[in-house]
């Protein structure tokens, strides 16, 4: 299960992240998103847990709580929206008018 995981500290690291919910079981991934500009931490971050019992544990027992001098908000991610672009509305081919010229009088 994806958790997201908000209100995150500046200083805290992925490494920070992961030492919190590896109390609750095992992570197979752990990320706090950084901004490209600025380097800093954007604070909040998705951590990655196999085991749906241990991750839902893990949301009731550190939403809400105070970690590296914040109080974090902790939730199931949701999916992530698509970037794509919608494809065009397919319309039926209309007949096309041969272009005439207008003549002069």
């Amino acid at each position: 299960m994806k958790i997201f995981v908000a209100k995150l500290a500046f200083k805290t690291t992925s490494e920070d992240l992961r030492a919190l919910f590896e109390q609750f079981g095992e992570v197979e991934s752990c990320r706090v998103i950084m901004d490209h500009e600025t380097g800093r931490s954007k604070c909040y971050g998705f951590v990655e847990m196999p085991n749906d019992a241990e991750a839902y544990k893990a949301i009731v027992e550190t939403d809400e709580t105070v970690f590296m001098g914040n109080e974090l908000q902790v939730k199931k991610s949701r999916p992530q929206a698509t970037t794509a672009k919608p494809e065009k509305p397919v319309h039926p081919k209309r007949p096309r008018h041969p272009y005439v010229p207008k003549q002069e009088e």
